[in-house]
């Protein structure tokens, strides 16, 4: 285990008068009665970006990506697109 992260936690375990040992009890409990972890375990989900939270600046650069893929013949179809954004947004 990470000797700084195990520190870190029982600095706060320490300061919340609870031992790692009751700690590591606690989890074990809720996870018997919860069935499963008391806590979501998932990866992050990428979310594209709004172009309302874009610069102008750089809204412009993005478009000239786009044209200059388009002007070097590089283009994908509306199939390609809707699996891209499925498999990196989960839409």
């Amino acid at each position: 285990m990470d000797t700084t992260l195990k520190e870190n936690a029982e600095n706060i375990l320490n300061r919340l008068g609870i031992t790692p040992s009751s700690a590591i009890q606690m989890l074990y409990s809720q996870i018997v009665l919860q069935k499963g972890m008391s806590f979501e375990l998932r990866l992050p989900v990428n979310k594209p970006t709004a172009l309302g939270n874009l610069t102008r600046d750089e809204l412009d650069k993005e478009l000239q990506k786009g044209l200059d893929s388009l002007r070097s013949g590089k283009s994908y179809s509306a199939d390609e697109v809707d699996q891209f954004f499925a498999k990196e947004y989960g839409a």
